[in-house]
């Protein structure tokens, strides 16, 4: 593709430049005609470093926090903010007052007041802002789209959806990680499952009227754990041999995966390094034994505009997402499970007449993963941040608040064991 003055490749500077704004950068580096990655902050030097090696630019500025990269003024076309969730809303409103556009990492924000400020501010501003709700732009879920706007199914009357977390990702992330305190980040409903509301609400295309849920911590807790265990896995458990969360496995078949998500040295380090570092590290406390409060399994039940009714179930105790669309003419299921064992992705199921079986090809990944997702959300904001300036772009603020407007009404409602009215919840903020 020849660089043109109408087509001249996007700016991007990074706001934490660790494993996701890598993944990203990787990604955008494929296309050069598009993207040039100039500048990047992150408080450890070596993931900025990596940035810069990604950039292949001599000249890419690197500095050691956001604050430091903001008072430079303005260095790119886009932002992209890939902190930590509680840091969302200082970085992207930060970088839309410099007159950014920006990529912004889920969720916007842990508070929802937050969430309806960036929208106000980016009104403001008259910049874009695309979240990074990598589902929708995957393989599968686009076809599950095109399926349902096909009208094959009739009309849709519900839909049925739940994620697996995974009993380890649970632990890893919202036990012993960052997401395992509420207080301190944000409900698991939002936190891990605004992907989920947000596909819901995609898929459907209506707007949630009101939502009812229950969930709880039931599992990780003290009561649970094995008589005699340390508050470590590092001092010596009596049952950690047959303890499937064990954190030694850090230094063995959990290493290459998990380990680079926690810590920095993981591929480099010996096994010696890794132990010592468990001994002090969040990630090496027995999972009975932490503080955390996040809940393990939690249910949605939703009604949309025109009478639409939807459920949704996140469980630590299942690995993948399903999905199942109910319509007036026949019914779509699909997910991990059918792809292992029926050999398909997605299986239409018409109210009369033979199943009709799909396949979906990922580019760079599983279709249930962010492997996909991430190269198609890198390969569509291109495309959405050239647009002429007014015009709506995919993820964007219109569709991605209601999709978190869900997820903390959720919540409201699994805290009070009340129906919440969705709108009337928006308006109290």
């Amino acid at each position: 593709m020849k660089v043109t003055a109408m087509n001249k490749p996007l700016k991007l500077a990074c706001i934490g430049c660790g494993a996701r704004a890598q993944t990203y950068a990787a990604l955008a580096m494929r296309r050069p005609d598009r993207f040039e990655i100039v500048a990047g902050a992150d408080p450890v030097p070596a993931r900025g470093e990596k940035l810069r090696q990604i950039s292949g630019r001599a000249d890419f500025r690197g500095f050691g926090s956001a604050k430091e990269l903001l008072a430079a003024g303005k260095l790119a076309d886009v932002m992209i903010v890939a902190t930590q969730d509680t840091d969302h809303f200082e970085h992207c409103s930060g970088a839309l007052k410099l007159g950014y556009d920006v990529l912004l990492e889920k969720p916007i924000s842990t508070r929802f007041e937050q969430v309806l400020e960036i929208e106000r501010l980016a009104r403001q501003t008259g910049r874009r802002v695309m979240i990074c709700f990598v589902l929708r732009f995957a393989a599968f879920y686009r076809k599950v789209k095109e399926i349902v706007q096909s009208g094959a199914l009739g009309e849709i009357t519900g839909i049925q959806a739940n994620e697996g977390v995974r009993p380890w990702l649970q632990a890893h992330a919202f036990v012993r990680g960052q997401w395992s305190v509420v207080g301190t980040s944000s409900p698991m409903i939002v936190s891990k499952c605004c992907h989920d509301t947000d596909i819901i609400h995609w898929l459907v295309g209506r707007r949630c009227v009101r939502v009812a849920s229950f969930g709880s911590l039931e599992f990780f807790r003290p009561d649970r754990a094995p008589a005699g265990a340390p508050s470590r896995c590092t001092d010596g458990c009596p049952t950690g041999d047959a303890c499937p969360y064990n954190a030694m496995r850090y230094t063995t078949d959990m290493r290459e995966v998990w380990l680079p998500m926690a810590f920095d040295r993981a591929k480099d380090a010996s096994t010696e390094e890794i132990v010592a570092w468990l001994r002090t590290s969040p990630w090496g406390r027995c999972v009975y034994r932490c503080d955390n409060d996040a809940v393990d399994r939690q249910v949605l039940a939703m009604e949309f505009e025109g009478g639409l009714t939807g459920t949704f179930t996140m469980t630590a105790f299942e690995s993948g997402r399903h999905i199942e669309i109910y319509g007036t003419r026949g019914v779509l299921k699909g997910g991990e499970t059918y792809h292992k064992h029926f050999g398909a992705h997605l299986i239409f199921f018409p109210h009369e007449g033979e199943p009709v079986r799909y396949t979906v090809q990922a580019e760079d990944g599983g279709y249930e993963l962010h492997g996909g997702g991430d190269s198609g959300l890198v390969n569509a904001f291109y495309e959405e941040f050239t647009k002429p300036p007014g015009a709506p772009i995919e993820a964007g603020l219109d569709s991605t608040v209601h999709s978190h407007l869900i997820g903390f009404a959720a919540e409201e409602a699994r805290l009070t064991g009340k129906t919440v009215d969705v709108e009337e919840f928006r308006r109290r903020y």
